[in-house]
């Protein structure tokens, strides 16, 4: 058995996140991941391109992560448009008059995952079990016990799940959580374009679908269509002409003619809120706690923003000499993640449920939704605050 002061299962973004956040401190962190260090070194290209808010570059910044990720990868967010079908209106958020920063700043998935284990691989207190599973978990008074696919066997004072939304420790802990699959898939690519983006993001929804194209090169753009998950299945298996042929009929030519310009990636649709986010030396963090839909794009800055007050809380502890695992501790941190995430968590499931409902009075309210935001203001700067955060 080896001793640890904190157990974190999953290296994902947030999990490794958090990792650096607590290497300012003496703690001995293990971190568990069932992929190698080779992947974790240099991860694949996924098609994922995450809108980081300014709170969240800060965070990067802070934790040696920022400068990492080349210049080229990040793509400035200027602002958003939002559709209903054909209909040309669109509900519009920018960044206010006169302000120099954009909304957001979209950088690809697999860099930021890159960035974050270069900081990781050269802490002192942390040690990475890569390529191993976690069979067995328990949490007395005492402290935490799991149990590796390799046989070994950690104990900790505090165990921290950050493996995603369909958590195995969150089960093996014995937390529920809602957990809603919706039966889509989100299909994801770079395409090549003829017109320019300008740097908006554009979002619509139409017939049984969703598509949007967020801005990254000059005419380039990540395009995501939201399908069940059958029609998702038959366009990954299609050739590139067939697949090119049918998007540019799907996105009817807003951004011109497109061609590929990338690998295809399919998802799951998969939301989840856990009933806990904390429970006697365990908490959740990132998506084991709060999965949220990807049409706001906003789940890894609610993640990562989570993983931050959790890891200033240990920190504070830490310094003081007190319990790490402290329920005063674990108990806050959960009332701050409940406050900051449950609005956005809760309205992003009604949005969704409003946008892909076909019935003709659903048509109806969600076209007069788009006109009654565009004419209160306060509703539009509102969410562009939520996203600038």
């Amino acid at each position: 058995m080896t001793g640890f002061d904190i157990i974190v299962v999953g290296a994902g973004p947030v999990g490794l996140a958090f990792a650096a956040s607590l290497g300012a401190s003496n703690l001995k962190v293990a971190l568990i991941e069932r992929r190698s260090v080779a992947d974790l070194g240099q991860p694949a290209f996924d098609a994922r391109e995450i809108a980081l808010t300014h709170a969240s570059v800060k965070i990067l910044r802070d934790l040696g992560a920022w400068d990492a990720i080349p210049y080229s990868e990040k793509s400035p967010l200027l602002g958003a448009r939002v559709l209903n079908g054909s209909n040309p209106f669109a509900l519009s958020f920018d960044a206010p008059a006169g302000c120099e920063k954009p909304l957001a700043i979209l950088v690809p998935n697999h860099w930021i995952r890159s960035a974050l284990f270069g900081v990781v691989r050269t802490l002192e207190h942390v040690s990475i079990f890569a390529g191993s599973n976690v069979v067995a978990a328990q949490v007395k008074d005492g402290g935490a016990t799991v149990n590796l696919s390799d046989g070994r066997q950690l104990q900790g004072r505090l165990l921290v799940a950050a493996d995603s939304r369909l958590s195995r420790l969150r089960e093996m802990l014995g937390i529920a959580a809602n957990v809603n699959r919706l039966g889509c898939s989100m299909l994801i690519c770079r395409v090549r374009h003829e017109l320019h983006h300008q740097r908006i993001a554009t979002e619509w929804f139409d017939d049984k679908q969703t598509i949007a194209m967020l801005p990254l090169a000059t005419g380039v753009s990540s395009l995501l269509v939201t399908l069940p998950a059958n029609e998702v299945s038959r366009l990954v298996l299609m050739n590139d002409a067939a697949f090119v042929a049918e998007m540019n009929q799907r996105c009817g030519g807003r951004l011109g003619k497109m061609s590929l310009a990338s690998s295809r990636h399919a998802y799951s649709l998969v939301t989840t809120w856990a009933d806990r986010f904390w429970m006697p030396r365990a908490a959740l963090i990132g998506d084991a706690a709060v999965g949220m839909h990807p049409v706001t794009a906003h789940g890894f800055n609610i993640g990562l923003g989570g993983q931050h007050r959790l890891a200033n809380g240990i920190l504070e502890a830490w310094r003081k000499g007190t319990d790490i695992a402290d329920p005063t501790l674990l108990r806050r941190y959960e009332t701050r993640l409940r406050l900051s995430a449950a609005p956005l968590y809760h309205a992003t499931n009604m949005l969704v449920k409003l946008y892909t409902d076909e019935r003709p009075l659903a048509q109806v309210a969600r076209h007069v939704g788009l006109r009654l935001g565009q004419n209160l203001p306060f509703v539009r700067r509102g969410i562009s605050a939520v996203l600038r955060r």
